[in-house]
């Protein structure tokens, strides 16, 4: 789209619409994979470098986190180099901001070191439930406590005091409470059995043992919902972050809906990332994709023409938002099922965007467990009428809202500086294949 721009200010940001995104982009590193390599980093206590992290708000956060705990964090442009402390800290207060991954993974990784602890963060995330991975980390002898509202942050933590044996957790409402027993079991006493009751986003869990292996630890899948984690990391010297399939779905998502063409390159195909399956719905949707270099490139064909999809999207629940940006633009209408613990996220995801695109003009039902979204835009006029949408804080919700502006006129989002949790530079990104 020659000649076209985004509107930015620090308060908001202004998408032109009616272009044609094209170009090749870079894609960021994966915010999953650098933040389990940082937390197995502490974890195996041996210097490493971990090559092309993720340079955003999460990372910073678990960085500082480590210098707190004594840490010598050498930050470069290609990688970051880690070593741990001479004689541990005795006492430390951490404060994890919005990030809930960091958060439920130092609540069981602090319960393995020396000290006491106490794991903070901000006032939407001291909301979000913990008490799941806190009773799984007390049945093996943690000494973990929750704050005075039972089951949320903030939590006091000594240890080391994380013993061996059997323990059960639910993780329906994260995935992350078992990552972070997995991961921390791995410098428990003696092996650690872990049977799951239900689990949300199994994909994520994927990741976790990925990045377990890739750091020479050793969990063995016992069967459905069972695991035995073997204590004892071999550690690396350096380590590589994959690309980001997570972030790569937004601009293929631009380019499926305006019938564009868009190449994604720097991805792994080795990587356990369940996020990629939002290609195999562009698909499904209408869009053209195709892989090469090793699967290292995806280019993503538009035809400018989507078809609604019935998705059960309960393991990519990151990918609700971008698909529900995308459904008011296809012929009929798009059911997004079993996703409700979505609601406990940066924002009620659900709630939030279905606020957000009513606003614009879509027509949105809420489910207990997801969405359902008409394809009004598809077979009627485009509201033209300008907006302001609210992110709600969420660094999701406000990708997703830019992408309805490409074709939506009008569309302004409030405080764009969100996307720095995980994408900073989204907004150029989005800006370069709109072809500046």
């Amino acid at each position: 789209m020659t000649g076209s721009s985004l509107t930015w200010s620090e308060k908001a940001v202004t998408v032109p619409s009616g272009g044609i995104v094209s170009g090749r982009l870079r894609v960021p590193p994966s915010k999953s994979y650098t933040l389990r390599y940082l937390n197995l980093a502490l974890l195996a206590a041996r210097p490493v470098e971990v090559r092309h992290p993720l340079a955003a708000d999460d990372p910073e956060r678990f960085l500082a986190a480590l210098e707190t705990l004594g840490w010598s964090v050498e930050r470069g442009d290609e990688a970051v180099r880690l070593a741990p402390p001479v004689e541990p800290v005795d006492e430390a207060m951490i404060d994890c901001g919005d990030c809930g991954t960091m958060f439920r993974l130092l609540a069981a990784s602090l319960t393995t070191l020396p000290g006491r602890f106490t794991l903070g963060g901000s006032s939407r995330l001291m909301e979000r439930p913990i008490a799941p991975l806190v009773e799984a980390l007390q049945r093996l002898g943690a000494r973990v406590e929750s704050g005075e509202d039972h089951g949320r942050g903030p939590l006091r933590i000594e240890g080391p005091s994380l013993g061996g044996g059997r323990t059960a957790i639910d993780a329906g409402e994260s995935s992350q409470f078992l990552s972070a027993v997995l991961m921390a079991g791995s410098r428990a006493t003696e092996s650690v059995e872990i049977e799951v009751a239900s689990l949300a986003s199994a994909p994520y869990v994927d990741v976790t043992l990925d990045a377990i292996e890739r750091f020479g630890g050793r969990v063995e899948v016992l069967g459905t919902g069972r695991y035995r984690v073997h204590p004892g990391l071999a550690g690396t010297d350096s380590i590589e972050v994959p690309g980001d399939d997570s972030a790569a779905a937004y601009p293929a998502a631009a380019a499926a809906l305006t019938g564009g063409d868009v190449v994604l390159e720097g991805l792994d195909p080795d990587s356990a990332q369940g996020d990629r399956r939002f290609l195999d719905l562009l698909r499904e949707m209408g869009a053209n994709v195709e892989r090469s270099g090793g699967g290292r490139h995806i280019t993503v064909h538009g035809t400018g023409r989507l078809a609604a999809v019935d998705a059960d999207l309960s393991e990519i629940p990151d990918q609700v938002p971008t698909l529900a940006a995308l459904a008011p633009f296809a012929r009929g209408t798009t059911r997004i099922r079993n996703v409700a613990h979505l609601r406990l996220k940066e924002s009620d995801r659900l709630a939030a965007m279905a606020a957000e695109l009513m606003r614009l003009g879509a027509c949105v039902g809420q489910l207990d467990d997801g969405l359902e979204i008409e394809g009004t835009f598809a077979s009627g006029e485009i509201p033209t009428d300008p907006v302001t949408v609210d992110p709600h804080g969420d660094h999701r919700i406000a990708m997703s809202l830019a992408l309805v502006g490409l074709r939506r006129p009008g569309v302004t989002i409030m405080n764009p500086s969100v996307v720095s949790k995980s994408y900073p530079q989204f907004w150029s990104d989005l800006d370069r294949i709109l072809g500046r």
